[in-house]
């Protein structure tokens, strides 16, 4: 037995039925798609009905199927009542068990709700929006690693500090090498030392500052400097905001559908109407049909009218005339049937037989006769 859910009034599918065949609750629905073509066509499937029922189409099936359940509705608790009958209590209880989960499929399948509409509009949304951010992600990835861009902000704050230490240590170290000028030669350690390091600083200088390349060539940067020159932190800024807002604009909108989503799956799923099981499918221990009981009392009373009925008219037989035309009439007409019947030897090796006037031999097949019957 199945109750039907109605807490809240029933919507979606249930309200637009309501409104456009005049039905008047949720459990007339339900009975009318327990009934329905694709239904049946699910269980016959499902048991193999064609074979059991001993049916060459599908219309036979159906009509057998229909005249083996039986489906009522209670008006003023509105529970459905289902009954599936078969020769097998097995598979009358795991038809019944198949309506039901049957019923609910199609009930959800089937649903028109807006909540439903909502959540299919928002599945599509969500599947298109899931690939553009994948793509934006890639492109925005694939432009920072090229472009060594992990954040052009922070990145150009770092580089100016740390071109401005560097060029501070340049300065410092070139007065350093004019005050040593003053007191060794320029083939002195120290001298050469101190020359070498403002080199070195000078080189580093130059790239950070980008010395020789073009602004217009963002891919052109040297091999052997791990971060972009300050020279092109400015171009690199522009495709870099461009990216990191697409792929940002991208993850909000999906997270929002995500959330919009969510919540309309959780409508869904209170608009639908669902079926409650009340009493499982349970394996009959009693046959519903044929009823033993009144077979044997039939077949009784029958087998005793046949005996009050020949004892009678054994007596009434016996007590006819021997010289009553009716009695003789009887009499050669049983005697014709009788010996038109064919007869068998006792051993069943032949048939060797021949009538008279008083009755009939039969020859077994020993060669015997057998006295007039």
């Amino acid at each position: 037995m199945a109750a039907a859910a109605l807490s809240g009034g029933a919507v979606g599918l249930g309200a637009t039925a309501t409104e456009m065949l005049g039905l008047k609750s949720t459990s007339d629905i339900f009975v009318g798609i327990l009934s329905s073509r694709s239904v049946q066509d699910k269980l016959i499937q499902e048991f193999d009905l064609k074979k059991l029922y001993g049916d060459r189409r599908m219309e036979d099936a159906r009509k057998d199927l229909a005249e083996r359940t039986g489906i009522s509705v209670d008006r003023k608790s509105q529970i459905i009542s289902l009954t599936v009958t078969d020769h097998d209590p097995k598979r009358a209880a795991a038809m019944g068990e198949a309506y039901v989960a049957e019923l609910n499929r199609l009930v959800a399948e089937l649903s028109t709700s807006s909540a439903r509409r909502e959540r299919i509009f928002l599945e599509e949304r969500l599947k298109a929006v899931s690939e553009d951010l994948e793509a934006a992600e890639k492109e925005f990835s694939q432009f920072s690693s090229k472009n060594t861009a992990i954040d052009i902000k922070e990145q150009g704050k770092a580089m100016v500090e740390a071109a401005a230490t560097l060029q501070g240590q340049y300065i410092a170290a070139q007065s350093e090498l004019e005050g040593l000028k003053q007191i060794y030669t320029d083939n002195n350690v120290r001298v050469r030392s101190v020359r070498a390091r403002i080199a070195e600083l000078k080189r580093q200088l130059e790239k950070l500052g980008g010395k020789g390349e073009q602004p217009s060539e963002p891919s052109g940067q040297q091999a052997d400097f791990l971060y972009p020159s300050i020279r092109k932190l400015p171009l690199l800024g522009v495709t870099y905001a461009d990216l990191y807002r697409r792929t940002r604009v991208q993850e909000a909108v999906f997270e929002s559908l995500t959330k919009e989503y969510e919540l309309a799956k959780v409508q869904e799923v209170k608009e639908i109407p669902t079926v409650k099981v009340l009493d499982s499918p349970n394996i009959p221990d009693k046959k519903s049909f044929p009823p033993r009981v009144l077979i044997m009392f039939l077949g009784t009373a029958f087998a005793f009218a046949v005996a009050i009925t020949w004892v009678f008219g054994k007596g009434a037989w016996d007590q006819t005339d021997p010289s009553d035309t009716r009695k003789a009439f009887a009499q050669e007409v049983f005697s014709t049937v009788r010996a038109s019947l064919p007869k068998f030897a006792q051993n069943g090796s032949g048939d060797h037989s021949g009538t008279g006037e008083s009755g009939s031999w039969t020859q077994d097949g020993r060669g015997e006769d057998e006295a007039p019957r």
